[in-house]
């Protein structure tokens, strides 16, 4: 039985990938930063909260990152955890650099110096490619990060090569492009769209207020995004991937479409320019072939198909399985 370690299994990714593993025969264990009072809803809502020890270990002590990994003893670790919100980092930068890239470095300089057979998983962003010439994107494409959330995830990912091919470590990075579900926390854009749409319908909030409509973004589905992270610890030769649907989708349509879905009024939605980010990418594709082609992941969802399933997931939770959409 393989042991994989966690970092963030709170977080949508972490619980999704967790119950995966389980799923496969591993023993999972999960860190987390702080105390968990009310436990973990997303790994309760996934029904595994009992099946998953998880440890409050603060990855900035680079001592109590060697002591968690010298406990756990695992064959992979797949680090998630990080200050993920574009619109803070831009609030918070030296919060977020610090945390991002201390957090990476910690667990890639614990390993070199305890294990080179554990193998290690890089969470990385397609916000480190910033304002992109052409798409799709690929790992060719120039870094060129835009906001400090992008900074810390291009230094982490240079920081994961940099160990692989100085140290031997089998360290790779998965460049993630956005991806959803009903675990997202409710702050990031399609989650605040259902969420929004479904207070209207229900007569408890007059409006949804959104940012700018006009980018297109690449999305997909949480819990097919993580099958790919396992895959790319499996080969023999560490090499690093996107993770993309190579689909883009103007937010402006996911606001159509959950409106539309939920026979809410378009009228309900109102553009507010305090919610631009000051420095933003227009679109953003990425080029999911090399990880198809070369570790057999499939992924096919067209991402109106993930809203439905989001959309109909929020309804279940309500209650409102009969005549859910219009």
């Amino acid at each position: 039985m393989k042991t994989a370690l966690i970092t963030g299994i709170s977080g949508q990714d972490g619980s999704y990938l967790a119950s995966f593993l389980l799923g496969n025969g591993y023993q999972v264990v999960g860190q987390t930063r702080g105390g968990a009072n009310g436990g973990f809803p997303n790994l309760r809502y996934l029904g595994i909260e009992s099946k998953v020890p998880v440890q409050a270990v603060d990855l900035l002590d680079f001592v109590a990152v060697q002591r968690m990994l010298q406990d756990v003893q695992p064959d992979e670790v797949y680090h998630l955890s990080a200050d993920n919100s574009v619109q803070r980092s831009f609030q918070h930068p030296l919060e977020t650099l610090e945390y991002n890239l201390l957090s990476v470095f910690h667990l890639l300089e614990a390993l070199r110096q305890a294990d080179k057979k554990c193998r290690f998983f890089f969470a990385g962003s397609s916000e480190m490619f910033g304002k992109v010439e052409r798409s799709p994107v690929s790992l060719s494409t120039p870094i060129h990060p835009i906001n400090p959330y992008g900074v810390s995830k291009a230094s982490g990912f240079l920081g994961v090569q940099q160990f692989r091919e100085a140290f031997g470590l089998f360290a790779v990075s998965g460049v993630l492009f956005p991806h959803e579900s009903l675990l997202r926390k409710e702050g990031f854009f399609v989650r605040k769209v259902i969420e929004g749409a479904w207070e209207i319908k229900n007569g408890r909030k007059d409006v949804l207020r959104v940012g700018n409509l006009d980018q297109k973004r690449d999305f997909g589905y949480a819990s097919e995004y993580v099958k790919a992270m396992w895959l790319m610890l499996q080969p023999q030769e560490p090499r690093d991937f996107l993770i993309a649907s190579g689909k883009a989708i103007s937010l402006r349509r996911v606001v159509e479409h959950v409106f539309g879905r939920l026979g809410v009024s378009l009228q309900k939605v109102v553009v507010d320019p305090s919610l631009f980010r000051p420095a933003d990418v227009e679109e953003i594709v990425g080029d999911p072939f090399p990880i198809r082609r070369e570790l057999g992941w499939e992924y096919d969802l067209d991402f109106e198909q993930v809203l439905d399933t989001m959309i109909q997931g929020k309804l279940d939770e309500k209650g409102e399985k009969g005549g859910a959409f219009h």
